[in-house]
């Protein structure tokens, strides 16, 4: 297992290296003068010399990738134009409360997803079958700017039951977390329903089901418990997309997360705290999918074993 955990984190490394790299040159691939598109054409010269002393612009490429590492290697991603803050400390008072939406959120998905989807596979050509097909057709093609500002409408707007934006109590976190958790778990559910259908099949299911198991301890500790790949393939994926792209919900429900935080960046022209955002959410995610590798292959040894 050691020696697959360092072959996974070695694999990392360039794909780290890549999106870090890329990400810095981005400000030198964008068309025109991003000092002129920061400040706007009503700057003076003077401004527009300090903006890009500021920010390096005015040194060679090299000289410039070296600071740029070199600030990395120390957490140092530069100061926002707007608050003067460290880029660092932006994002991480905003991690909080991204991490917390996103628990949320697949914690609901899972609960809703994963019995489902095992239900359906269960009583095939029943109810649950037909009403997680249902769930998952309504799920999947529902977009997230569309439902929330619908569940705003209902649950805040007719009902009066909970609030519309900010981040407070539990009742606050409700509304996103049910809107980013709706398309997800009828990912899961389907996802589930046929992976279970595909492990019922085989000799072991029918040996345990000779034996005398119970039905729970049949679907629940053989079935599922062999059916886990594809649902940990999904689990770490859309956790990954959740923790970092959440752009749209956080902005409809004005959450005060990661995704808002760049959201208003871009709007700012707030280029330092721009990369800073992109840097984070490309490593978050290549650390979730590092993970995910992980947990393959404590859940199957033949994948470390391989």
């Amino acid at each position: 297992m050691l020696t697959y955990v360092l072959r996974r984190l070695l694999l990392a490394l360039p794909v780290l290296f890549g999106v870090s790299l890329l990400s810095f040159s981005l400000l030198h691939f964008v068309p025109g003068d991003p000092v002129d598109v920061m400040l706007g054409d009503q700057a003076t010269v003077a401004d527009k010399a300090a903006l890009r002393h500021d920010l390096g612009l005015d040194r060679p490429f090299g000289e410039q990738l070296a600071s740029f590492y070199t600030g990395l290697f120390h957490l140092d991603l530069g100061r926002s134009l707007v608050s003067k803050r460290p880029v660092i400390d932006d994002i991480a008072a905003r991690v909080p409360a991204t991490f917390e939406l996103t628990l949320v959120a697949m914690a609901i998905a899972l609960l809703i997803g994963i019995p489902l989807g095992v239900l359906a596979a269960v009583y095939r050509h029943g109810i649950f079958e037909r009403l997680s097909l249902a769930y998952g057709l309504i799920g999947m093609s529902t977009p997230g700017f569309w439902l929330g500002p619908m569940l705003i409408l209902f649950f805040a707007i007719k009902l009066d039951w909970l609030p519309v934006s900010e981040r407070g109590g539990f009742e606050h976190v409700v509304l996103p977390a049910l809107t980013l958790a709706f398309g997800l778990s009828a990912i899961l559910a389907q996802v589930t329903r046929a992976s279970m259908i595909e492990v019922v099949k085989e000799d072991y299911i029918n040996v345990a089901r000779a034996k005398g198991s119970s039905p729970a301890r049949l679907w629940f500790k053989h079935a599922l418990a062999n059916a886990m790949m594809p649902i940990i393939t999904i689990i770490g994926l859309q956790f990954g997309a959740l923790l970092t792209g959440t752009v749209i919900v956080e902005t409809v429900f004005d959450w005060p997360g990661i995704g808002t935080l760049l959201f208003q960046a871009i709007q700012s022209r707030n280029y330092p705290l721009v990369q800073g955002c992109v840097l984070f959410i490309a490593f978050t995610y290549v650390a979730v999918n590092l993970i995910t590798d992980l947990a393959y292959a404590a859940a199957n040894p033949k994948v470390r074993l391989g």
